[in-house]
């Protein structure tokens, strides 16, 4: 079934003017929000010829390196973002340590990690340190020697988020970035510190925004890392890596930190890749029948604005971008499908996106189920790790520092 753009116009006109909910009055005629088209043609096949970009993203499916056994542990783990990456890149994912009760659910749910420390059995709370230890012994034991594989992991971000705070009132207490001071958040970090220091794995990584670089000028990060160097680590200086240089189709800025006690030499981030993936070939699959593919029963007043929209625009009353499908697209976002966040506009479709879609960005497969609400299952998304950028860090880590 298809709509033109006149027909599709007095439709939302009318749902405004005489009242009728548009997602029935679309049913009614055999169409979905999906059938709904932006004013500007259709995009032809060669939309991506000329560019520097890359038509063919190579997707982590087609990744998957043979098992190695290497052991991890991930702390603040999230959904998983990371765990996938190095379960594809062929290590064993022992343990993920997480205090949210839902993201435990979607760690276990998917199966990516033998043993998950948190709700409900568990705190899962990396604060609770003596307790966390006698957890984490009991799954890895202790050996003087120290934890033969990788720890990995993200402390919460919020408190060295540019993004998060502008989402606060430029008079209230939390405008500015508090960083390390935050009681709750900002200290996270000397507590994965303190794991590494006890457990001496052979290799840690530390993920997080690139605030982190900057809050507190840098002083206490500083501080954490000598003491790690102190532990007799090899410490790469903090590296900030856009996920869009390395097949991700998303624009995504992170700094990463590795560490090890392999051999004299730092390790050796990836290079950035020459082309870039662009987001329109996330939107060419077919995604009728996969999980997590809710998308929000827009007004017909913003279907309105959006179908006026080219490709980059931003509704600026919605606070919205219309992805443009040439470009790796915009960093995904934490948000919601009702309020509490927003996600990008699909670039052929005027509505926003949905988790999958998202999630697809991201890099997730599409057989990883997210649990919960579907905006819990955005924040899920917009918090973790591109698994394929893990992956491609997992194998950086192997290759250089357990092969040899």
């Amino acid at each position: 079934m298809s709509i033109s753009i006149a027909e599709q116009i007095g439709l939302l006109k009318r749902c405004i003017s005489d009242g009728p909910d548009l997602g029935g009055e679309l049913k009614r005629r055999g169409l979905s929000y999906d059938d709904l088209r932006y004013r500007d043609p259709e995009p032809h096949g060669d939309l991506f010829r000329g560019s520097s970009l890359s038509g063919d993203g190579v997707g982590l499916e087609a990744c998957r390196r043979p098992m190695h056994d290497t052991p991890t542990v991930s702390f603040f783990s999230g959904c998983g973002g990371l765990d996938i990456g190095f379960e594809y890149a062929g290590f064993r994912n022992l343990v993920a340590i997480e205090k949210n009760a839902l993201f435990c659910r979607t760690l276990r749910g998917n199966g990516c990690v033998g043993r998950v420390i948190g709700p409900p059995d568990h705190a899962g709370d990396a604060r609770r340190r003596e307790e966390i230890v006698d957890l984490l012994q009991s799954e890895i034991g202790h050996s003087k020697r120290g934890f033969r594989g990788v720890f990995h992991g993200g402390p919460p971000c919020q408190s060295f988020s540019i993004a998060a705070n502008q989402r606060f009132s430029k008079n209230g207490s939390n405008f500015k970035r508090i960083g390390f001071s935050n009681g709750d958040y900002g200290t996270l970090l000397y507590d994965y510190v303190y794991f590494i220091e006890r457990f001496r794995p052979a290799v840690f990584l530390i993920e997080n925004v690139a605030g982190l670089l900057t809050v507190d000028d840098g002083g206490q990060l500083s501080d954490a890392l000598a003491r790690l160097d102190g532990a007799g680590y090899v410490i790469t200086d903090p590296v900030v890596l856009n996920a869009a240089e390395h097949q991700i189709p998303q624009n995504r800025l992170r700094v990463f930190i590795v560490g090890h006690r392999r051999h004299s030499h730092p390790f050796v981030f990836p290079k950035p890749l020459r082309f870039k993936v662009p987001c329109g070939r996330v939107f060419e699959k077919p995604i009728a029948a996969v999980p997590n593919h809710v998308t929000r029963r827009h007004k017909p007043e913003s279907i309105l604005r959006y179908m006026e929209l080219g490709f980059g625009e931003r509704d600026h009353l919605g606070r919205v971008d219309r992805l443009d499908p040439r470009l790796p697209s915009k960093t995904v976002i934490a948000g919601g499908s009702n309020g509490g966040g927003r996600s990008h506009l699909h670039p052929f479709i005027p509505r926003t996106l949905s988790v999958r879609e998202c999630a697809r960005l991201q890099t997730f497969p599409d057989s990883y189920v997210f649990f919960g609400t579907s905006a819990r299952q955005f924040t899920q998304v917009g918090n973790a790790v591109p698994p394929l950028l893990g992956f491609h860090l997992a194998c950086g880590i192997h290759d250089q520092l357990f092969e040899r």
